[in-house]
């Protein structure tokens, strides 16, 4: 098994090397092991896709296929309407100001909404129409109930409610409650607290959240101690993780075993992010790998994707799973502790999942840090936002 890998590596390496299109697998990189990252000296926040439908490779059409019933021209047409709705969504929400109350792809109209207050004007309305946005009018703006949400984030959470987020959809802060657990009596006094501090409503899920660590096995990971977690990008002078995965000065190994290098920060919960150093004759690619389902992807920026558009994720564990981004700026309430900030999507992961890469298209999108469900019956998967990581350390992302 590893010695066809190498030879697929050094197959890869060279192409990389020489320009060519194609992206790989690398032999003791901070890739190496699963997903790998992006760099360039450009603000990561500002990156944005330079892939056109013409250069789409025939694997991610595929996918794309296969998750979202789309004929390839059908997949081509929603992957250029997504790339429009991430350039805009920016740009709407700087238009909008104070009436902002947030945004989301639409699928079936192929476009973005964005959500705003009565106090827009006509004309900020009509430049949003313009610009090719459909418009919704809601009551509650996108600060208010972000404030709501932050003193949801404040109230103790019982092990039955799952977590918290705004949803832009809903106009609301929404709260999700393990199937069953509703009426308890804990949950009940949390439900009452939590409308106390605004708009709230409350939706049942199947089950609670979880991180995706894992006990030492074999496969294409990294290991520290006896657990087992996934790569998620690369950035000049090393990777971004999962904060759950291991502390701050924990040594890393990779999937060959060798020394890479040890966690330089760490965080969690409240936050689930980590970056680990890479030396010791390891390097850093900017590749995320396709684990022959696609062909492993380049990473070429991290303009944030909006909801409702289609994301994959690759791990060590279940490798190459795609879906779509449901929710930003959740809270996840997990067993060790509530991680603010989160973005939830409908792709499965499993254990040692842990820190692997969301990519969107081209663009980077997050490491994942837990969720329920499996790759069998299907889940939910929450991930912490990747920019949200490079400006917590200064980092910046390895792009092609």
């Amino acid at each position: 098994m590893r010695r066809t890998r190498l030879k697929h590596i050094g197959v890869t390496a060279a192409l990389l090397l020489a320009g060519l299109g194609g992206a790989g697998t690398f032999p003791a990189s901070a890739s190496g092991s699963e997903a790998s990252a992006t760099a360039s000296a450009t603000s990561a926040t500002s990156a944005t896709s330079t892939t056109d439908t013409a250069s789409v490779s025939a694997g991610l059409l595929s996918a794309m296929q296969k998750e979202f019933g789309l004929s390839a021209e059908e997949a081509k047409a929603r992957l250029a309407a997504e790339r429009k709705a991430t350039t805009l969504e920016p740009k709407a929400r700087g238009t909008a100001g104070a009436a902002y109350a947030g945004s989301w792809y639409d699928a079936e109209a192929g476009r973005l909404t964005v959500a705003v207050t009565p106090d827009a004007s006509r004309t900020t309305r009509d430049a949003l129409s313009e610009a090719g946005a459909a418009v919704r009018l809601v009551e509650h703006s996108a600060r208010q109930l972000d404030a709501v949400r932050g003193r949801v984030d404040k109230l103790a959470a019982p092990s039955a409610v799952a977590g918290w987020h705004v949803d832009p959809q809903a106009n609301s802060v929404v709260v999700s409650v393990v199937r069953g657990k509703l009426s308890d009596n804990d949950v009940q006094r949390f439900l009452t607290r939590a409308r106390a501090a605004g708009p709230v409503t409350v939706e049942t899920v199947a089950g609670a959240p979880g991180t995706f660590a894992a006990g030492t096995v074999g496969g294409d990971p990294y290991y520290t101690g006896n657990v087992r977690c996934s790569i998620g990008f690369s950035v000049h002078g090393g990777f971004v993780t999962a904060g759950h995965c291991g502390q701050a000065g924990a040594g890393v190994r990779g999937w060959d075993g060798s020394y890479i290098g040890n966690f330089q920060g760490s965080s969690f919960p409240d936050n689930d992010y980590a970056w680990v150093n890479v030396g010791s004759g390891w390097w850093t690619v900017p590749v995320v790998l396709g684990w022959g389902t696609v062909s492993d992807r380049l990473v070429r920026g991290s303009a944030e994707a909006p909801v409702g558009a289609s994301i994959c994720r690759s791990g060590s564990t279940t490798h190459w799973h795609c879906g779509t981004v449901l929710g930003k700026n959740q809270t996840v309430n997990y067993a060790q502790g509530a991680v603010h900030q989160m973005t939830k999507t409908n792709v499965c992961a499993e254990g040692g999942d842990s820190g692997g890469s969301f990519i969107s298209g081209d663009q980077a999108q997050g490491v994942t840090s837990g969720g329920w469900g499996n790759c069998s019956s299907g889940g939910e998967t929450w991930f912490q936002p990747v920019n949200e990581i490079l400006n917590r350390y200064g980092l910046t992302l390895h792009t092609y």
